[in-house]
């Protein structure tokens, strides 16, 4: 499983997993000692809090994978710096992302050429649940072009 883990980012290590019906939940956390203030770039070790966060990843054995980690909140050293907290970010997911960046991209490569209708129903089937109206918001941002 850590294998899996490490696939969706490099600083994650597993730590359980459960499966609930449709859906696999994978319980990981940050290998990291230290992160980045992304206001000021200072860094720091200084632990401020944990809290859980969860965002939905590409399907694991025909189940919908949802991942939740255990993200933590640095206090920022630099004392100019306008922000006295910070999240832990990571490579694979956008700021405040509940999806991870290689489901979105498995959702577009799957919505390119259908009507979002037709894509909506095929990414239920097993990939994730995504609405119409999400897939055509995902299309609009500029990210996939029909005539490509």
């Amino acid at each position: 499983m850590d294998e899996l883990v490490k696939a969706v980012d490099p600083n994650f290590e597993y730590e359980s997993h459960t499966i609930d019906g449709g859906i696999m939940r994978l319980f990981v956390r940050s290998t990291r000692k230290a992160a980045a203030c992304p206001y000021c770039g200072t860094v720091s070790e200084k632990v401020h809090s944990i809290y859980f966060r969860k965002f939905r990843d590409l399907p694991i054995q025909d189940k919908k994978a949802e991942i939740v980690i255990n993200n933590r909140k640095f206090f920022c050293p630099n004392e100019e710096c306008g922000h006295k907290t910070f999240a832990e970010s990571f490579e694979c997911l956008p700021k405040m992302g509940r999806r991870s960046k290689r489901l979105t991209e498995a959702i577009l490569q799957t919505a390119v050429n259908l009507s979002s209708i037709s894509a909506s129903r095929t990414l239920k089937q097993g990939t994730a649940d995504v609405g119409k109206s999400t897939i055509c918001r995902l299309l609009k941002k500029g990210r996939y072009n029909r005539d490509d």
